[in-house]
């Protein structure tokens, strides 16, 4: 112990003095200011050009990207052996099969499964069959199909297919 104070007290006491220092040394010549980033860290003083030239990168390839064409789809031949148009997409082969029936056999659900077989296999069907992985033009039979898969899903759960 020193002087009757013990280290620790001594070492508080320290502690103490030099953070009263530090305030009046502080408060003499107050300036207001947050310490650390200067503003020309957000946008530089005299300089305005300088936060221009950050997004003249992003627009430096934009003319010639605007000049490109789309890839257009190969002409097909009229079954007339006529004029020239525009081959179709070709739907996938999956989403023509709507019946319960088809669907039912794509599903493959046997009383075995489990409730998380068959949520596995709702995933697995989603993933092939939902409307916003599909083109446009084939989301109406995609959302057939997902609505009747979730539907012989649901009856599977209900009916007791669940371990």
């Amino acid at each position: 112990m020193l002087v009757g104070q013990s280290i620790f007290q001594s070492v508080l006491n320290r502690l103490e003095d030099e953070q009263q220092e530090s305030e009046d040394a502080s408060t003499e010549g107050t300036d207001f200011r947050i310490r650390g980033f200067g503003a020309g860290f957000v946008m530089p003083e005299g300089r305005p050009a300088a936060a221009d030239a950050d997004t003249d990168a992003y627009f430096d390839h934009l003319a010639e990207w605007l000049d490109e064409k789309p890839a257009t789809q190969p002409e097909a031949s009229d079954a007339t052996g006529g004029e020239q148009t525009p081959a179709a997409a070709l739907m996938p082969q999956h989403l023509e099969r709507l019946s319960e029936a088809d669907i039912a056999e794509d599903l493959a659900i046997s009383p075995q499964d489990t409730e998380a077989m068959l949520n596995e296999k709702r995933r697995q069907f989603a993933k092939l069959n939902h409307p916003d992985r599909v083109a446009p033009e084939f989301r109406e039979n995609a959302t057939t199909r997902m609505k009747i898969a979730n539907l012989l899903i649901d009856r599977a759960l209900l009916s007791g297919n669940r371990g």
